[in-house]
């Protein structure tokens, strides 16, 4: 199908993608670091995408690439992000984007394009979007910096001419919809023999630091009976959390210790301090004051049993971020007309711009399936047919959006 006044063109859509994946193309995904001179290259190119379309183009002054159409009347705001996790997958974030630019495209009027800056946090968390809602103060832009280098946001955004160009805010009454497609990064759909994810809500991700101290001494000379080896208390820690945590769970919670550091860190000497950086995930509030509930009780039981003092630091708690149940029934409606039984209603467990977008207007999410359940991952990949006909039904979705 292509060239239908008012419905996606796959083929168009597909050769968008791959010419995108060019920039900073990594073994077969890429590798597309926040304000890096190939992220940058890829937000010029589509700049002039969506000139092509019809749209007033800008790269704003913290990053984000915005499409705007002309004309009276409210509108859809569509979009994702272009940047990309180290050495990852080819359509995260890229898909959405493009999927926004096709229905701008399709459809003629009314739908505008965003592709929010830094929603991998390379530098901060969701800067594009947050600060396009002004959840981002000028306080808070002069403390970030990139992750891994450490250089100030501000030096950045000035070595990439971005220093003075003014950054764009929510116009009020602008907007009726916010519709972002992704996809699914795990296997729900592709294991259930489905094509169509309808977000009912975005996780909360809440974040901890776990500190264990013990006493660092040598490893040969100094009896198990006196030793307080920080490293040994705090995962046996973490086993216990692991032990207890699913009979309190929901059904889709998650949690993850993604970093153990021991200290010194060598091989012939007790780990004096232990730290582990651990998360809990849930799209159910009560669930995850449960879970904490629990976290906090298995550390008192473990300073009360232990010799190695653990403290337990709150980095972050995000908030479930739910999608607007009518755009749920639209998407759902458009998947039906083209193949019923395709689409399954299921929350998102990874973290999106919708869930800030989702605070100050009727939000929604479409999904399409993730061959194998991969993403972050150069290997990340969807099946022509399904990228196809998830384009087919966004821009159906959100022309009913448009009313």
């Amino acid at each position: 199908m292509t060239g239908v006044a008012g419905r996606a063109d796959g083929e168009r859509v597909l050769r968008d993608l791959r010419e995108l994946a060019t920039f900073g193309a990594f073994k077969t995904g890429v590798h597309r670091p926040t304000f890096s001179a190939q992220d940058m290259a890829a937000r010029r190119w589509l700049c002039g995408k969506l000139v092509e379309a019809g749209l007033e183009a800008s790269i704003d002054g913290i990053g984000s690439v915005f499409g705007l159409s002309r004309g009276p009347g409210s509108k859809v705001l569509t979009g994702s992000h272009l940047e990309s996790q180290n050495e990852a997958g080819w359509l995260d974030g890229a898909l959405g984007v493009i999927y926004g630019l096709e229905a701008a495209r399709a459809l003629g009027g009314g739908v505008d394009v965003a592709a929010w800056c830094d929603e991998e946090g390379h530098f901060g968390s969701f800067i594009g979007s947050r600060f396009f809602l002004g959840l981002l103060p000028d306080d808070e832009i002069d403390r970030l910096g990139n992750r891994y280098d450490e250089r100030p946001l501000r030096g950045v955004l000035a070595e990439v001419g971005l220093a003075g160009v003014p950054r764009r805010q929510i116009e009020p009454g602008r907007y009726k919809a916010y519709c972002e497609a992704h996809i699914e990064q795990g296997d729900t759909l592709e294991s259930g023999g489905l094509r169509i994810g309808v977000v009912t809500a975005v996780v909360a991700i809440w974040q901890y630091r776990l500190v264990a101290t013990g006493e660092q001494n040598h490893a040969g000379t100094t009896s198990m009976a006196r030793r307080r080896d920080a490293g040994l208390a705090l995962t046996r820690l973490l086993g216990e959390i692991d032990r207890r945590f699913p009979a309190i769970a929901g059904p889709r919670s998650v949690w993850t210790c993604g970093r153990i550091t021991l200290e010194p860190g060598a091989p012939s000497i007790i780990p004096g301090r232990a730290e582990a950086l651990f998360q809990l995930r849930d799209a159910d509030p009560a669930v995850l004051d449960r879970l904490q509930a629990e976290l906090m009780a298995l550390v008192e039981a473990a300073n009360q049993e232990g010799r190695c003092p653990v403290a337990l630091e709150v980095m972050s708690q995000s908030r479930p971020a739910r999608m607007d149940e009518g755009l749920q029934a639209l998407i759902e409606a458009a998947a039906e007309e083209r193949q019923p039984g395709c689409s399954l209603r299921m929350p998102s467990g990874a973290g999106h711009d919708a869930q800030y977008l989702a605070r100050v207007m009727p939000s929604s999410m479409l999904f399409v399936p993730s061959i194998g359940g991969i993403s972050h991952h150069w290997t990340e990949n969807t099946s022509d047919s399904d990228i196809a006909f998830g384009a087919e039904v966004y821009v159906d979705a959100v022309r009913r959006m448009l009313g």
